[in-house]
């Protein structure tokens, strides 16, 4: 199938396709004409990169996992280790859930007076929450 055919299929754009390709995450087989050519396969490993991607793995990552023969090679304590890392995120998200939920209903004049709420912002000031957690 033809870059533009993985494209479709897949809902990624071709120049993400050449760029996981020259990341080495993909392989084309061959070109028909200017056009890259992918096997079948290439659509099922399309969702193992996406389903990394969610997780939280890195692109070299997830090289990592696929093998050098695109075969999958899982690292189990990598997995491991970023389910705790998930762990610890999701236990931070709802502290901040939680903390903005009291604040909103606070009634003072003024959140400043709300210690839960200067709480919070003392932890994002000392880097303990950061704004990109969901972005590491």
């Amino acid at each position: 199938m033809d870059i533009s055919q993985v494209a479709k299929q897949s809902g990624i754009p071709a120049s993400t396709l050449r760029f996981y390709e020259k990341k080495c995450l993909i392989r084309s087989v061959g070109r028909q004409g200017i056009r890259r050519v992918f096997s079948e396969d290439v659509l099922e490993l399309m969702s193992l990169i996406a389903l990394g991607r969610v997780a939280g793995f890195s692109l070299d990552e997830i090289t990592g996992i696929l093998g050098s023969e695109k075969t999958l090679d899982v690292d189990r304590d990598l997995l491991l280790n970023k389910a705790s890392e998930l762990d610890e995120m999701i236990q931070k998200l709802v502290a901040i859930r939680d903390g903005l939920q009291h604040t909103a209903i606070y009634t003072a004049p003024s959140h400043l007076e709300y210690p839960r709420f200067r709480r919070l912002m003392n932890l994002a000031a000392t880097g303990a929450i950061k704004g990109n957690t969901l972005h590491k």
